[in-house]
């Protein structure tokens, strides 16, 4: 900045002087006090003093409070040296770092210097006040600077960008980000002023440049526009917020082009994300845009009027009402922007329009509707507002409220018109509302541009302007923050890529060799993650397709489609957020809500046609082009941009944004781009005040420490070879010589004597370039020179004053002692009378005056002769001066006579030059010419292009009038046919014309084959028609020969079908059957699809583990040796193993021979004890031959996907055939069939992609396999529990609906049945209320609802069994009212038992109570059964002589009754399962919340304890004299607690998921049972309207069957008979349940004992997770002192070289060296001790595996002895069988977590131990490097502490000592080499003790490992054998039932007989 003048007082606010920031002074302060930077809570960074080191802590006294703390040295970050405050760009600072950045942006805030250069970026810090840096006098400073010669701002880089648009003639941009009330805003307007200035348009006196244009505006009219279309954009975009009082709520890109002369040739502005949601709600202290409140308060009344505007109060949109902003006026806003616009060009009327639209906007949130009070239906009760509304956007009231109440919806061909809600018709009005003012922007935003662009000067080039969201990370961020966030990323990784670019050209400038990084490729995977297929963007577009999808079903998809992504973080249970996204700004927390919503932004589309044919033409035109969620059209229309866009599959927000991004991102990687980063200080909106963690965190998502990382990799510090040598020569004295020497030498010697590393510096041509902290370093070590050569030059000049000084005194104490001894004379003498003679006589002699002349004449001679010397002198110069004349001369006149031949021949020069002018010239006057011509050319061709794209959409005009004539041609088709349907019956009708028809029907399938074959001719050419259609111009013409060939074939068509009339209804059908095929296909392709993308998701799941495999394949190489020594301990545990699998095999068989003892010798249960015995023999043989079934899977699966894809080939191939034979839908098939071939060849590149990773995922595939076996087990025993219970509520629903359609029959009892209707509704009511009341009880009561609901469905079997009797006397008796009468009565006996099932779950814990209830119930139902009987009876005795008449009719009744059944059955089923269901998730929710309160709890129980024993075991460490006794207690306490906290921290994270998934499957389950309930209750209201129908038609009916009944009575005897043989098996039932109760009592007793095993268990688990913690903590420390010896061997090597200087001249210290060495041997012996505790530690952990191993196997033992105690009881206890499987379930899943968490805590040993052996490597490879430098460390300190002058002194002794110092060097060498051996030796031992811990490690993993897959083994046995006896018990009965059955139909037949 040499040209400018820092004086200048109007460049006070940019320029700071840089002489004051190089104080010596200052400069040695800092260097004594050695200033670091500290961390700070509200400060962020502060600075302090380094006082001591304490291990991996620092003391530091702060500088402020002189306050000393202990900071740890990763903390601590370097400080600048004082040069380099209020940098100008902070890329040249030498220490790059967060608190150093800070420090120079807050230096120069608070100096009033808002802009810094970071790099590429410009930094800008909102001052909060007017600066006077924006005149047109500064814009003339900056005008054609270049960047370093001014200071910054955003004035240079705007200029930047000009010039290089000029000179390089490449576009640029210039990106403004930066949070809201950061600046941006103003920034781009700066940038808008400052081109609208330089690049003003000027009148020119050149021919292709007029004054003026045809529109007539002077110059500068472009410019003026271009200024005053911020005002607009910002009174409709911007908002007041919380941060920002004039905040844009939308971003923008601003595209000034430039004619070739570098003016002004035309703008345009492109939004993006305008904040629609603020029209209708704005939160507290919050505006809608301005315009509203420009508008209200700015026109007059009597305009207000009529536009039918109202108070601010009075609008609902309106949240805050009239809120006023502090200084800014709206009325004088609102005439700013009425001018700009008349500026702009827009007219009086639209302007008016726009307020009407504006007013109307406003109105639609005033509309009040209500909900009626028997319906869901909305009304308007008042619609004045919506005649305003409609009166303002020119539409009918009628039609309005008609759209929004009851719109019409298309559904299939037809319209229907649907009833919307209170809640559905609000959320249309704000829809519409937004989208109005949406529609309305975007029209202004076009009005602007086609304003802007009116010149007709040709743009050459442009600089675009981005005003744009910076990063945001809110605490919750949603779909707008994601679109932001994406966004940045984008622009983030242009920076990367630059920055990357423009480093590259440095190096390579200057000849560096580096490594080159694309750092753009940094942020790839968070791009991939949001943008690419199965992205986050695209999951919200695919759910979006999904009537039925949800934000939860969005957020599970995606974290089951990314949960391994390494950018994707999943959000854990505490969590509010849905997921996390790691951005390079850190991770970002995202809320799901409202996402589908958002992306779709679905429109009422009755409403936007309406307005579409508004009969304001205003309105009608900004809706014009509406893209509406639900247009069935299918249309291609020319975007702005060129391309095809298909409007029909409606555009998501998504990819619109999408599509806006990547045409942005393609422009501005086209172009140069310059950044500009806008920080916001503080919150409060004051200047001056700086908040430095807010600060920091925008510079880190604005992307400036991102660039300054990347800066950091490379060689950030650069200084030319004079400054460098002029600098740091005084480092190296006498290493260059004298004379000249080039700078680069001069530098090379420079480095060579700093002894510098090769890796921390270049040297290129022009520049040596540094790694960031070597200058810092250079700095230092400079400061310290100088302050030597300052003390020793204060000592010099102390020295020559202390001589002088006693030079002065002596000659004093001279001229002292002379005075003395002269007085002394004189007082002598003055009184002697000789002496008064001698001084009186004295002056009158004559021969002292003779003296005085000769002094004097002397004096006059000496004169004289100085004199001649001195003319001497002249005389001689003279000469020489003559002689040096003369030589001049001639050289003068040969320098002339040289010029005089150089003047002819430039002379000559310039007469050719003048002539090349001439012809220069005349050649640019014909390239101009030729320009103008082909600029004409261009002109004609753009016309000839928008032609042909006119002629294009015509002929797609043609296209679509064609289409709609097929379709009409259609519908005549539809009703020929139907015309000759008739005709085909009366042809039917008439025998004469069969013949004829057969030969017809012969004829008409020949033609038929024709039609077929020249359809399929027809096919070929609608390919060849697609293929062509996706060309441009040139295939124009043959589009309309296709078309021609279409009509052609068309009336072929045509006339074919006309001589087939009489078969047209045949290939209807053919054409409806292929439909329907076409749609299979289509869904199993679409199926097929969805297991391809699975696929491939697995196939990548796989790959990364794979690598995973592998990394973890090379760890277990290196234990090859390991696993051979743990082969025989593997066959001992193997050995073991087998003997516990022959105890269980043997235990199996005894169960077996009990159950074969227990089952009855009939043929049924032959059968199934067989087929069960096969199965068992099936399940071992699957358990031993698993790796070859996974080989086999494997083969098939792949053989599968094969045919798969041939059975895709041949469904295509199908489609294609029978495509061509719907004419209606043939483009439609048509583009289906091309997209399916398309997929296709995607599938079969997929499946070949799959095939060549198929060899790699192999190792892998054992894994998957033995998970999907698992899977398939979990999910076959959950198909036969539900299948179980899916029968048995089957069985419970027929009943039930069997009885009320029956029920339906009946004359006399059907008010009873309308009143057993509503009581089974209020029941019903009453159960749900109940089922909620009961939530609370059911965690304790779950075991005993399950027994419950077992023991009442054996007694609804037995009670099956007694209504199958009944079923067969009252059929017998064939009286239909009497079975209606007995259904009715069996229906309320079933409504009963619900009701006391629900009321026996309030009286569990009385389990005896239960019991007598249920007997009582039983009595009961047996009274009401023979009151029926008596009841049927006396009704036979008047009924019998009409039961033969109703016997007929009951069978074609009965079909009827078959049908309702089954829908009964359907719903009531549905029903069932979905309470079941919902039941089972809530209790297993309430169980997993007190598990997880219980773990929880447990968890802080552990952590208290492990903090004590920590604390006890750090005290015990620091005596280590009284610790040795209690070390191996003290760390086996430690384990466990450490092994208990990282299991139930396991534990409960896998609570948590569970419980999420609990939680969404109970909503679904809600919402399920909502809708069944409903059809439930349609189903039900129908059913009782049919059943009053079928009452009327029975009651008649009846009253002829009265006499029927006397017939019949003769049957009453046996029906007594039947049910005194009931009365016995009730009895009986009564004895089994006394029986029942007692074993239940038993297994009460059993079940309690085995919960008390299973505590100890717990109790068992919760120590091995004591010591698993303990272990976890020591890795822990471990890592921390990993990473305070990787910092001290950093700072120890930046010590290296002046250490290795100082050791080669410390003869005096080697014999401190000595000491230091014995100390290391010391130190050595630590570590033998340090080897020693952890051969201790090995041998504590082996103790512990062994008491691990005897648990284990003491816990198997008792798991066998409850095992087998519970099998007895299920042999013994039929009835509770099913509380035993409940106890059984719940131990497998402890069970199954315990073998969870055992998996995850190997997991962590495995993760961490290799984290342990990578470390332990890292260490080895650096303790030789340590080794070497120990003795530089020690040297180091010793000349801190003994200073300067001893170097002095020992640098001069250093030429006299060489020879002892290399004898030394040879003995320290020998030193050395025995400290390596031995410590070569220590690490030997310690890889030694690490072997062996390894070794116990696998040997306890393996022995766990075949433990688990032994107890998993038993467990599944176990349960296959309980669901044998399950079934075998249920079949029994089925026997037992059917004989009975049998029994009594003999009895019945001997009674008739």
């Amino acid at each position: 900045m040499a040209d400018v003048d820092r004086s200048d007082p109007d460049l006070k606010f940019l320029v700071v002087d840089r002489n004051a920031f190089s104080d010596p002074a200052t400069q040695a302060e800092w260097s004594q006090k050695r200033l670091v930077w500290v961390p700070h809570e509200t400060a962020g960074f502060v600075a302090a003093s380094m006082k001591r080191a304490q291990g991996e802590e620092v003391e530091v006294e702060l500088v402020e409070t002189s306050k000393k703390v202990l900071v740890s040295r990763d903390d601590m970050q370097k400080m600048n040296p004082p040069k380099y405050d209020k940098q100008e760009d902070m890329a040249d600072l030498t220490c790059l770092n967060e608190a150093s950045v800070l420090h120079n942006i807050k230096e120069r805030y608070y100096s009033g210097l808002i802009y810094t250069y970071s790099g590429l970026f410009c930094v800008v810090v909102n001052p909060y006040k007017r600066l006077p840096i924006y005149t047109e006098k500064i814009i003339e400073i900056y005008k054609g600077k270049k960047r370093h010669e001014v200071p910054p701002h955003v004035f240079a880089i705007t200029d930047i960008a000009y010039r290089s648009m000029l000179q390089d003639r490449e576009d640029q941009s210039i990106l403004c980000t930066g949070e809201s009330g950061a600046g941006k805003t103003e920034n781009t307007k700066k940038v808008i002023q400052y081109l609208a200035y330089v690049a003003a348009s000027k009148p020119k006196s050149s021919s292709h440049l007029p004054a003026t244009n045809e529109g007539g505006l002077s110059f500068g009219e472009l410019e003026q526009q271009l200024l005053k279309a911020n005002p607009i954009l910002e009174a409709f975009g911007n908002a007041k917020t919380v941060k920002n009082d004039n905040s844009s709520r939308f971003g923008k890109f601003v595209r000034i082009n430039f004619d070739a002369s570098g003016y002004i040739a035309g703008a345009n502005i492109e939004t993006y994300l305008l904040e629609k949601a603020r029209i209708i709600r704005q939160a507290p202290d919050e505006r809608t845009f301005h315009i509203f409140y420009q508008l209200l308060l700015g026109s007059t009344q009597e305009f207000k009027s009529n536009i039918l505007l109202e108070d601010a109060k009075n609008y609902t949109f309106m949240t805050q009402g009239g809120l006023r902003v502090p200084g800014i006026d709206d009325i004088e806003e609102f005439t700013a922007t009425q001018n700009a616009m008349k500026v702009m060009g827009i007219s009086d009327d639209d302007m008016t329009s726009i307020w009407r639209v504006i007013s109307a906007s406003l109105l639609f949130g005033n509309m009040e509707f209500k909900q009626e009070r028997n319906t869901d239906q909305a009304t308007l009760p008042d619609n004045t507002v919506a005649q305003k509304v409609a009166h303002l956007l020119g539409i009918q009231v009628t039609d309005l409220t008609k759209a929004f109440l009851k719109p019409r919806i298309k559904v299939g061909r037809d319209y229907v018109t649907k009833a919307q809600t209170k809640e559905q018709v609000e959320f249309a009005i704000e829809a519409i509302g937004k989208a109005t003012y949406e529609r309305l922007f975007k029209w202004i935003v076009t009005r602007i541009n086609r304003s802007l662009d009116r010149t007709k000067r040709q743009g050459a080039s442009f600089i675009g302007i981005l005003d744009i969201a910076g990063f945001e990370i809110f605490e919750l961020n949603s779909f707008e923050q994601l679109c932001i966030n994406y966004t940045n990323e984008k622009l983030q990784q242009l920076f990367n890529h630059t920055m990357f670019i423009l480093e590259q050209e440095e190096y390579q400038r200057e000849g560096i060799e580096w490594k080159f990084i694309d750092f753009g490729l940094d942020l790839q995977p968070t791009i991939d993650l949001i943008e690419k297929p199965m992205g986050i963007m695209a999951l919200v577009d695919e759910e979006c397709w999904f009537p039925k999808a949800t934000d939860k079903s969005f957020v599970e998809k995606l974290v089951t489609s990314h949960a391994v992504h390494p950018k994707f973080v999943k959000s854990d249970f505490k969590s509010t957020a849905d997921f996390s996204i790691l951005h390079y700004a850190g991770q970002v927390n995202y809320s799901a809500a409202q996402w589908l919503m958002k992306n779709m932004d679905p429109l009422n589309e009755n409403i936007v046609q309406y307005l579409q044919a508004s009969q304001d033409p205003f309105v009608c035109h900004i809706w014009k082009d509406a893209e509406i969620v639900g247009m069935a059209q299918q249309a291609m229309t020319d975007t702005q941009f060129g391309r095809v866009t298909r409007k029909g599959m409606f555009r998501t927000v998504s990819q619109l944004y999408k599509e806006q991004l990547s045409k942005l991102m393609v422009t501005l990687r086209n172009t140069n781009p310059n950044f500009v980063r806008c920080i916001i200080p503080n919150h409060e909106k004051k200047a001056g005040k700086i908040n430095a963690p807010l600060v920091l965190d925008q510079l880190r998502c604005n992307g400036v420490l991102e660039g300054i990382r990347i800066c950091r990799q490379g060689f950030p510090n650069r200084i030319p070879f004079q400054e460098f040598r002029q600098r740091y020569e005084l480092l190296t004295p006498n290493v260059i010589p004298k004379g000249f020497m080039d700078g680069k030498k001069a530098c090379e010697k420079m480095i060579e004597a700093l002894e510098l590393d090769p890796g921390l510096f270049r040297i290129g041509q022009s520049k040596i370039f540094f790694r960031a902290g070597v200058l810092a370093h250079l700095e230092e070590e400079r400061d310290l020179r100088i302050t030597d050569l300052v003390v020793k030059f204060q000592a010099y000049c102390r020295g020559l004053l202390a001589r002088r000084n006693y030079q002065k005194r002596v000659q004093q104490l001279n001229a002292i002692r002379i005075l003395q001894r002269n007085c002394a004379a004189y007082l002598k003498l003055r009184n002697w009378q000789w002496w008064r003679l001698y001084t009186k006589v004295k002056p009158l002699l004559q021969v002292t005056k003779n003296d005085e002349k000769v002094m004097q004449k002397e004096n006059e001679l000496k004169e004289i002769t100085e004199k001649l010397h001195h003319h001497e002198a002249e005389v001689q110069n003279l000469d020489k001066q003559y002689q040096q004349a003369l030589e001049e001369k001639n050289i003068l006149a040969e320098q002339l006579q040289a010029e005089t031949e150089l003047c002819a021949e430039a002379e000559e020069m310039r007469a050719r030059l003048a002539a090349r002018k001439q012809e220069m010239e005349e050649i640019i006057h014909d390239m101009e010419a030729r320009i103008e011509e082909e600029e004409e050319k261009v002109l004609k061709s753009g016309e000839e292009r928008k032609k042909l794209q006119q002629h294009i959409q015509d002929l797609e005009e043609q296209l679509e009038e064609e289409e709609a004539a097929r379709q009409k041609l259609q519908i005549e088709k539809v009703q020929a046919e139907a015309k000759m349907k008739q005709f085909e019956e009366q042809l039917v009708a008439s025998d004469d014309f069969k013949e004829k028809f057969g030969k017809d029907k012969k004829n008409l399938e020949e033609k038929l084959s024709d039609v077929s074959a020249t359809l399929a001719e027809e096919e070929e050419k609608a390919k060849h028609l697609l293929k062509l259609k996706a060309k441009h111009e040139s295939t124009i013409g043959e589009l309309e020969d296709k078309l021609r060939k279409d009509n052609q074939q068309k009336q072929e068509v045509e006339r074919a079908k006309r001589k087939c009339e009489t078969e047209l209804g045949d290939m209807k059908e053919q054409v409806l059957e292929r439909k329907q095929q076409v749609e299979e296909i289509q869904l199993q392709l679409g199926k097929r699809e969805e297991e391809v993308a699975q696929a491939l998701m697995k196939v990548d799941e796989e790959a990364a583990a794979k690598a995973n495999a592998q990394k973890a394949l090379r760890e277990l190489e290196s234990q090859l040796g390991e696993v051979v020594e743990d082969l025989d301990a593997e066959k001992e545990a193997r050995n073991k193993a087998e003997k516990q699998k022959r105890d269980l095999n043997e235990e199996l068989e005894a169960l077996k021979n009990e159950l074969l003892d227990s089952l009855d010798v009939t043929a049924a249960q032959q059968e199934l004890r067989t087929a069960r015995e096969k199965e068992l023999a099936n399940i071992k043989k699957s358990l031993e031959d698993e790796t070859s079934n996974h080989e086999q899977m494997t083969t098939d699966m792949r053989h599968k996907h094969s045919h798969e894809i041939s059975q895709i080939n041949n469904q295509l191939d199908q489609l294609k055939k029978t495509k061509t034979q719907a004419e209606k839908g043939k483009s439609q098939l048509e583009a289906e069939l091309a997209d399916l071939a398309n997929e296709l060849k995607a599938t079969s590149g997929n499946k070949q992609e799959a095939e060549r990773k198929r060899k790699q995922l192999e190792n892998h595939a054992g894994e998957l396999n033995a998970k999907l076996t698992e899977s398939e087990s979990r999910c076959t025993e959950a198909q036969e529990r539900l299948g179980k219970i899916l029968n048995e509520m089957e069985s419970m629903g027929s009943q039930l609906q069997e009885a009320e359609t029956r029920a339906s029959q009946a004359s006399k009892s059907t008010d009873g049945l309308e009143a057993q209707l509503s009581e089974v509704a209020a029941n019903l009511e009453e159960e749900t209320r109940q089922k909620l009341a009961v939530n609370s009880k059911l965690r304790a009561l779950e075991n005993e609802k399950e027994h419950l609901l077992e023991q009442v469905e054996e007694e609804e079997g037995k009670a099956k069994t007694l209504e199958k009797n009944l079923t067969t006397a009252s059929q017998q008796l064939a009286d239909a009212r009497r079975k209606a009468e007995e259904e009715s009565e069996q229906v309320a006996k079933l409504e009963e038992y619900k009701k006391k099932q629900m009321k026996d779950f309030e009286e569990m814990q009385h389990r005896m109570e239960e019991v007598q209830s249920s007997n009582e119930k039983l009595d009961k139902s047996k009274k009401k059964m023979s009151a029926e009987l008596d009841d049927a009876n006396i009704e036979l005795d008047s009924h019998r002589s009409k039961v033969l008449e109703l016997e007929k009719k009951q069978r074609n009744f009965d079909k009827i009754l078959a049908e309702e059944k089954m829908n009964g059955e359907r719903i009531s089923t549905e029903r069932d399962n979905a309470e079941r269901d919902a039941r089972e998730k809530e209790t297993k929710l309430l169980n997993l919340n007190r598990g997880l309160e219980e773990l929880q709890a447990q968890l802080d129980e552990s952590e208290r304890s492990r903090r004590q024993l920590q604390a006890e075991l750090d005290d015990l460490v620091n005596t280590q004299g009284t610790a040795d006794k209690n070390v191996h207690e003290l760390e086996k306490a430690k384990r466990q607690l450490e092994q208990e906290l990282v299991e139930q921290k396991t534990q409960l994270e896998e609570l948590e998921d569970e419980l999420q998934q609990t939680e969404d499957q109970k909503m679904r389950l809600e919402v399920n049972m909502q809708a069944l309930k409903t059809q439930f209750e349609r189903d039900l209201a129908a059913k009782e309207e049919a059943g009053e129908e079928k009452r009327r038609g029975m009651a008649k009916q009846i009253r002829d069957l009265e006499a029927e009944l006397d017939e019949e009575r003769k049957q009453k005897q046996a029906a007594v008979n039947a049910k005194k043989k009931l009365e016995t098996d009730y009895k009986d039932l009564e004895s089994t349940m006394d029986m029942n109760n007692k074993l239940k009592e038993d297994a009460l007793k059993q079940l309690k004992k085995l919960q008390q095993a299973m505590k100890e268990i717990q109790r068992d688990a919760e120590e091995a997770h004591a010591s698993k913690n303990e272990v976890l903590q020591q890795s822990k420390d471990l890592e921390k002192k990993i990473k305070a010896l990787e910092s001290d061997l950093v700072q120890m090597q930046e010590d290296l070289s002046a250490a290795e200087r100082a050791r080669r001249t410390a003869e005096s210290e080697r014999d401190e060296l000595a000491e230091e060495l014995s100390s290391s041997g010391s130190k050595g012996a630590l570590a033998i001790d340090e080897k020693r505790r952890l051969d201790a530690r090995i041998a504590a952990l082996e103790g512990e595996l062994e008491e691990e191993q005897t648990q284990s196997e003491m816990l198997m033992e008792r798991a066998r002895k409850a095992q087998i105690s519970i099998e007895q009881l299920t042999t013994e206890l039929a009835g509770e069988r099913g509380n035993a499987q409940k106890m059984e379930n719940s131990k497998m899943m402890l069970e199954r977590q315990n073998k969870e968490l055992k998996v995850k805590l190997e997991e962590v040993e495995n993760s961490n131990r290799a984290k342990a052996k990578a470390a332990i490597a890292a260490l080895e490879s650096k303790v030789s490097n340590l080794e070497e430098q120990l003795s530089a460390e020690a040297q180091e300190r010793m000349l801190a502490a003994k200073g300067n002058r001893k170097l002095e002194k020992k640098i001069k002794e250093l030429l006299m000592q060489l020879e002892d110092e290399r004898r030394h060097a040879d003995q320290y060498k020998e030193q050395n080499e025995k400290t390596n051996g031995r410590m070569k030796a220590m690490r030997r031992q310690l890889d030694e003790a690490e072997e062996e811990i390894s070794r116990e490690k696998a040997h306890r993993r393996k022995a766990q490992r075949e433990l688990d897959d032994f107890v998993e083994s038993n467990e599944s046995m176990n349960r296959e054998i309980n669901n044998l006896k399950n079934k075998l018990r249920s079949a029994g009965n089925v026997v037992m039932a059917a004989e009975g059955f049998k029994d009594k139909k003999r009895e019945k037949e001997q009674n008739d007989k």
